[in-house]
C-alpha cells in the first residue's frame, strides 16, 4: 500500500508546479546590468552588501539570475515541504493543520519556568555537566503552575497532526542545520506547546522536525554539533524518515522524494529557457 494517493499525489505534483512557477516568474524578470568597466562597478553601492566585483566580472547575467533563483527556492523550499507534509498526513490521520494556534489561559509562573528550563540547560552544557531530559523539563514547567496568576498566551506550530489514536503531533519544521540559538529557542516553543496543552507524552508529541538528514539516511549518522549540544536530540528530533513516518507511513519519505524528481525533470527545460533565456 502506497502512503500517498493517486488523488493526493496529482494534488501534491500541483502544488510543486505552482510553487516553482511563482518563483521563476519573480526572477526570470529580473534586470542584472553586466558591467563594462571596473571603474562602473566600483561606483556602484548596495544597500544589502550585495556587491560582488570580481565573481560579477567573470559570471554571466544568466548564471548570476539563476544562482539568485536558487538560493530564493532554498530559501523557500521549507514552505514546500510544510504543505506537502499536511497533504500527506490529511490521508492518514484525523486532522492535520498548518500555522496552527495554540491558545489559552496558563500561569504566568509556568511560563516563567519555561525561559528557566532553557537557561538551565544552556548553562549545563557549558559546565560539561548533565543535561536534563526532555521530559524532566517538561514535568518541571508543568509543575510550575499556579491557579492566581493566569493570562492568555498564543505559540504558533507549523505543523500540528491529530493522530487517529487521539494522540496531537506538533512540530517545529526548520532546516537541519541550526544554530546555537535556534536550538535553544525550539526548546522553548516545544515546552511552550506542552504548557499551553497542559499535556505529557505520550498524549502530545512536540518535536524539532529536520525534513531531511544531510549527512544520510539514519540519525546516527547526524553530525551538526549545535544540534546535538542544543537540543535534547534524542527525545525531541525527529529527522527524515522518522518525521515522514509519523506524517505518512513507512514510504511517505521516497514517495514523496519521488514527486519532486519528477516535476523538477518536467519543470527543468522550463527554468533554464525563463531564467537563462527569457523565454
Amino acid at each position: 500500500m502506497t502512503a500517498i494517493s493517486t488523488k493526493q499525489r496529482e494534488i501534491i505534483k500541483g502544488y510543486l508546479e505552482g510553487f516553482i512557477q511563482g518563483i521563476v516568474d519573480e526572477y526570470k524578470g529580473r534586470i542584472i546590468h553586466k558591467s563594462t568597466t571596473g571603474i562602473e562597478y566600483l561606483s556602484r553601492s548596495s544597500s544589502n552588501g550585495e556587491l560582488k566585483p570580481f565573481q560579477a566580472a567573470l559570471i554571466p547575467t544568466e548564471l548570476i539570475r539563476i544562482n539568485q533563483f536558487e538560493r530564493g527556492l532554498s530559501t523557500r523550499l521549507g514552505n514546500s515541504l510544510e504543505e506537502c507534509a499536511k497533504l500527506i498526513a490529511l490521508e492518514h490521520h484525523q486532522d492535520a493543520r498548518r500555522g496552527y494556534d495554540i491558545r489559552a489561559e496558563v500561569s504566568i509562573a509556568a511560563f516563567e519556568e519555561v525561559q528557566r528550563q532553557k537557561e538551565y540547560y544552556e548553562s549545563m552544557d557549558k559546565k560539561g555537566q548533565t543535561k536534563p531530559s526532555f521530559e524532566q523539563m517538561i514535568t518541571a514547567v508543568l509543575n510550575a503552575r499556579r491557579f492566581d496568576d493566569l493570562a492568555t498566551q498564543t505559540v504558533r506550530a507549523d505543523l500540528c497532526i491529530f493522530a487517529n489514536d487521539g494522540t496531537e503531533y506538533l512540530f517545529e519544521i526548520k532546516a537541519p542545520k541550526p544554530n546555537k540559538g535556534q536550538c535553544l529557542e525550539v526548546i522553548q516553543r516545544l515546552l511552550r506547546f506542552h504548557l499551553l496543552r497542559g499535556a505529557k507524552r505520550p498524549q502530545l508529541q512536540a518535536y524539532y522536525a529536520m525534513p531531511y538528514n544531510p549527512y544520510g539516511v539514519t540519525k546516527a549518522v547526524y553530525k551538526w554539533s549545535q544540534a546535538r549540544n542544543y537540543l535534547p536530540f534524542d527525545e525531541a528530533v525527529v529527522i527524515g524518515d522518522e518525521f515522514w513516518n509519523i506524517v505518512g507511513g513507512a514510504t511517505a519519505y521516497e514517495e514523496l522524494l519521488e514527486i519532486y524528481l519528477e516535476v523538477g525533470r518536467e519543470k527543468s527545460k522550463y527554468m533554464m529557457d525563463a531564467l537563462a533565456f527569457g523565454f
